[in-house]
């Protein structure tokens, strides 16, 4: 329970310096958007594989708490209780890129469209994929099986004594692999859109993300300030 608990303190620090970092990236995209002009397509393209990879390290980062303890990946108490209401199986629903595509990044050629069409539907076959796997899991719970190993808890039985933590570990397995697989499909989304569009596109793309994010973070802290406030 400690180093469960140590997990997520210290994601909650890195969460701190990282969401520091993502405001300067913010910054970055925001103004060489406005700027486009001055820069290459090189310079853009460096800028968005930076801003990726920072991305990849909240994963990497995520993913240690996650092997720890995967329950809390449901409700992280590193987001406000408004960010909560928008999450889908431990992050936000990797379909969300393409509304920030159609609203931000602007007209799209006819085989960008093509492409992301097929990768949109692509990507929702996978979400209620796992939307359904999840579902199954949480049946499960309830199910005979698992049922059998809760009443048994502290029974022994072949000479190993069964309990409470026999349901905790297997439903945390099956629920680790979900999650994991949610991850993934996030990750592996944001990339294919950017695979997609042009260097300039994807800089706008990035920051139409990173906008969202910090806006409803924000939103969240305010929310949270006025409810204190009101207590």
């Amino acid at each position: 329970m400690a180093e469960n608990n140590n997990s997520v303190i210290l994601f909650e620090r890195f969460l701190q310096r990282w969401m520091v970092s993502q405001e300067h990236y913010l910054d970055e995209l925001l103004t060489t958007e406005r700027n486009c002009g001055e820069y290459g397509e090189k310079e853009m393209t460096d800028l968005v594989s930076r801003v990726l990879t920072h991305y990849q390290l909240y994963y990497e980062q995520k993913s240690r708490v996650i092997e720890r303890n995967v329950f809390v990946v449901f409700s992280p108490p590193w987001f406000t209780p408004l960010e909560r209401t928008l999450l889908w199986i431990g992050g936000f629903k990797p379909g969300l890129a393409f509304r920030i595509v159609a609203e931000a990044v602007g007209e799209l050629s006819e085989d960008q469209r093509r492409r992301m069409n097929e990768l949109q539907e692509e990507t929702r076959t996978e979400e209620r994929l796992l939307s359904d796997e999840l579902a199954r899991i949480q049946e499960t719970v309830a199910a005979p099986p698992l049922m059998e190993l809760t009443r048994q808890a502290g029974r022994r039985r072949d000479g190993e004594i069964l309990g409470s933590d026999s349901v905790t570990e297997l439903l945390s397995s099956a629920l680790e692999t979900v999650v994991r697989d949610a991850e993934l499909l996030r990750m592996s989304t944001a990339v294919k859109v950017v695979e997609i569009l042009t260097p300039i596109q994807n800089v706008k793309f990035l920051g139409a993300v990173g906008r969202f994010h910090m806006k409803i973070r924000t939103w969240g802290l305010q929310r949270n300030r006025e409810g204190g406030a009101n207590d």
